[in-house]
């Protein structure tokens, strides 16, 4: 494990989006980690950032898009030899904008669960979708 993993983990939030017919807004990554794979919009909160703020200036720097913040509806963490992240995973509605791919992202689209299931997702992502998805919230 390198010096960078070992430290304090960063804190990082992750916005599950679905528009009005139930779908998640995913993006591509394109850069590390996990580049190419598909997850949720999100990243890292900046120093005297509140979470909703740093939700709404990562969704609108990947995806164009703006939207409602509802309930924690996830916290994980993501660990590897680099980083260590702990995610608060948020519910939005409402998206409005001009969906595009920005900043870290290569890609950007909303999908069905079902079409989400055959994507190269970064790790753990699906059974979090399935479950928030399907019915309930729960944290770590």
């Amino acid at each position: 494990m390198s010096a960078q993993a070992r430290s304090r983990p960063e804190i990082a939030v992750g916005a599950i989006l679905t528009d009005a017919e139930g779908r998640v807004l995913l993006i591509q990554r394109g850069h590390a980690p996990s580049a190419g794979r598909w997850t949720l919009p999100g990243g890292r909160v900046e120093g005297g950032e509140t979470l909703a703020e740093a939700l709404h200036r990562e969704l609108l720097a990947e995806t164009g898009l703006r939207a409602r913040v509802g309930a924690l509806a996830k916290v994980f963490e993501y660990i590897d030899g680099k980083y260590h992240f702990v995610i608060l995973d948020y519910r939005m509605t409402e998206p409005e904008g001009e969906l595009r791919a920005g900043e870290d992202a290569a890609d950007v689209r909303f999908y069905t669960l079902a079409e989400a299931e055959a994507l190269p997702t970064t790790d753990g992502l699906m059974p979090i979708l399935r479950e928030i998805l399907l019915g309930g919230t729960q944290t770590a």
